[in-house]
């Protein structure tokens, strides 16, 4: 299986890459990345870009993968609606668009998290963003797509936060982690991981997944 991956440099994105590179069901990775990340590994490969408007420039590299797990996101703290629609909704767009145009029977997982909203009428702007952005993927037409709504994720595997605070957060309660992950709504970053594999080999009905769906897609 070859598998394209956004956001690898974020939390989700290097629970995804991690696992990826570690499953022998997957022979090849494809990260989508702004700057180049510090890892070498003989699956992986980079297509670097400068912004997600590049991207229907470049199909052919797209070409010829199974699946995607698209985990670019931002934090909507301190981020206009305008420009948050633009990163969240725009460029998701602009990657789904190309990404059917060249293989509609590629297998798509969106990760948005708890509390999106899918009619995009609620009072939270990020909900309704993300509602939108799950919207439009699960009825674009695709063989199969996921919306993966995550809740709380505790860093495995030397995961990290781009932001700085939650690392030092994460540092002070990892001697509890094992309780943690026991808890509803929290999963480790490697089980979450490797629920993405899962679902891109063994479609399910449910196209929401919401935390506990995430939990019981881990393998056991």
């Amino acid at each position: 299986m070859k598998i394209i991956i956004t956001g690898a440099t974020g939390m989700v994105g290097q629970a995804a890459l991690i696992e990826s590179l570690d499953s022998p069901t997957v022979s090849e990775v494809l990260i989508i990345n702004r700057k180049p990340i510090e890892k070498k590994h003989p699956k992986l490969k980079e297509l670097l870009i400068t912004d997600y408007s590049e991207i229907p420039s470049h199909t052919d590299k797209l070409a010829g993968y199974d699946g995607c797990l698209h985990c670019m996101g931002i934090s909507a703290l301190g981020i206009e609606e305008v420009d948050y629609t633009k990163i969240t909704f725009g460029y998701s767009k602009i990657l789904f668009d190309s990404l059917f145009k060249i293989n509609p029977n590629m297998k798509i997982i969106y990760v948005s998290g708890v509390g999106t909203d899918s009619t995009e009428k609620g009072n939270y702007m990020w909900a309704r963003v993300k509602g939108k952005t799950e919207n439009y993927l699960l009825n674009l037409g695709f063989k199969d797509a996921y919306a993966f709504r995550p809740g709380i994720i505790l860093p495995e595997k030397g995961v990290k936060s781009r932001t700085g605070w939650y690392n030092t957060m994460y540092s002070l309660l990892r001697p509890v982690f094992p309780i943690i992950k026991k808890m509803k709504g929290t999963i480790g970053s490697s089980d979450l991981g490797k629920a993405m594999l899962f679902l891109l080999k063994s479609p399910i009905e449910i196209k929401i997944i919401e935390p506990k769906q995430i939990k019981n897609l881990v393998p056991r």
